[in-house]
């Protein structure tokens, strides 16, 4: 029996990570020419951070709860509500600002667009990570056998 093995393409790999890093750099070129005071700047810059890092980590959890139910109720409360409470802090900072409302949507677009490529990159490398452990333990599998069938 022949196992399929499901790979991304370097093409899809590579726009995944090429998309990713453009929306880091939209999102520190938004952020490094914000007007306004220092306070404003970090706590965006610091809301952005908190975004990416809760995307990544919701996209694991949801993935992992996929496979198995093993987190308790409050992990998945603190994975769920740490996510929710970064874009809605970070999405009140940045209505709350007082800059011109183009440069509120450049951020705005660019802050989405990173947690979006976020959740693709998270998948991409899983789907990655996933097939190398797959192929591996095939591999493994027909050396034993293998070995087996010399013995």
């Amino acid at each position: 029996m022949q196992t399929l093995i499901h790979r991304d393409s370097r093409p899809w790999q590579l726009q995944v990570w090429v998309s990713f890093l453009i929306a880091v750099f939209l999102c520190a070129v938004g952020l490094s020419y914000l007007p306004g005071q220092d306070l404003d700047r970090a706590f965006m810059v610091m809301g952005y951070l908190f975004c990416l890092s809760a995307a990544f980590v919701l996209a694991k959890h949801v993935r992992d709860h996929e496979n198995s139910r093993a987190d308790t109720p409050m992990f998945r409360l603190v994975v769920w509500g740490g996510f929710f409470l970064a874009m809605s802090l970070t999405g009140w900072g940045l209505w709350r600002m007082e800059i011109n409302e183009t440069y509120k949507a450049f951020l705005g677009v660019s802050w989405l667009y990173l947690i979006t490529c976020s959740f693709t990159l998270a998948k991409t490398l899983r789907d990655k990570h996933e097939a190398d452990l797959s192929e591996a333990r095939m591999a493994a599998g027909r050396q034993s056998r293998g070995g087996a069938d010399a013995g």
